[in-house]
């Protein structure tokens, strides 16, 4: 079985260890640096430096695959353009021309779905991005499914806030302990630890999942909450809220993960780790 990881960071590289070393599978990466080949050398049998809006070169990443994981990551706020939506469009038309190519995963983000004011959400909903990045990933999304047809599968993640080993919850937050923040910690937050990310992307490649599927965990704290338990755990200083400033947070929804849960998938972590 040949897989081809577009964009491989935290998430891809955790994908691409697990799929060479535990599932035996034949593994292609790929990079826009040249200096981080040697380190995916170690972890996929073939590494590609290819960017996203390049046709030949992703042409000779996906020839002969059977499964494709889209999972880039953009440098800055600035780079979500070329990064997401024209990597998506490149990769589309090359996939016209190669039918080995019988799925599609992409790691989207629930912040598609913006701020609904902490209601509850399904992907059902209607996405309103909050952000002109969050319009770029909804776009993403309808270009990747409009590829979807008899022999092609596509199935969209949308990833609550990730985290995991290097990526730990106090890593992410530790520098707001004691510190003021705007607002008063009520937006909704939803996480995903990165051991069910791989463990979902595994679950869609092998159930040949088709559509938008949420991922985040069965946690689903206010921000305020969230900072009290981690910094209590840690023996940090606590976060004083400033009242008088309105929140700048741009995503406040509570993420069902029920449409996965019901296709099979059982989480690793079903509860957040502090």
């Amino acid at each position: 079985m040949n897989v081809a990881i577009i964009g491989c960071g935290y998430v891809g590289k955790a994908v691409a260890h697990h799929w060479r070393q535990d599932l035996g599978l034949t593994v292609t990466a790929t990079t826009t640096t040249p200096e981080k080949v040697p380190t995916l050398e170690k972890i996929a049998q073939r590494v590609i430096v290819v960017k996203g809006n390049d046709p030949e070169g992703l042409k000779s990443v996906v020839q002969n695959q059977d499964t494709i994981l889209l999972s880039v990551g953009a440098s800055s706020a600035n780079a979500y353009q070329d990064a997401y939506l024209e990597t998506a469009k490149t990769l589309v038309s090359v996939l016209k021309d190669t039918p080995t190519v019988t799925q599609l995963i992409y790691t989207s983000s629930y912040s598609v779905y913006g701020d609904q004011g902490g209601d509850w959400i399904t992907e059902e909903s209607p996405v309103q991005p909050s952000t002109p990045n969050g319009n770029i990933l909804a776009e993403t999304e309808q270009v990747l499914l409009s590829a979807a047809y008899s022999n092609l599968q596509v199935c969209i993640l949308r990833l609550g806030g990730i985290y995991g080993v290097n990526r730990e919850l106090v890593k992410i937050f530790g520098r707001s302990a004691g510190t003021t923040r705007p607002g008063k910690g009520e937006d909704i937050t939803n996480w995903i630890h990165l051991d069910d990310i791989v463990g979902a992307i595994e679950f869609a490649r092998s159930h040949h999942l088709q559509g938008i599927y949420n991922l985040v965990d069965d946690t689903r704290l206010p921000l305020r909450e969230l900072l009290d338990r981690l910094f209590e755990t840690h023996n940090l200083a606590k976060v004083s809220w400033d009242t008088s400033v309105s929140s700048t947070r741009p995503y406040n929804t509570r993420v069902s993960n029920q449409k996965i849960k019901v296709a099979g998938y059982q989480f690793i972590h079903p509860e957040i780790i502090f």
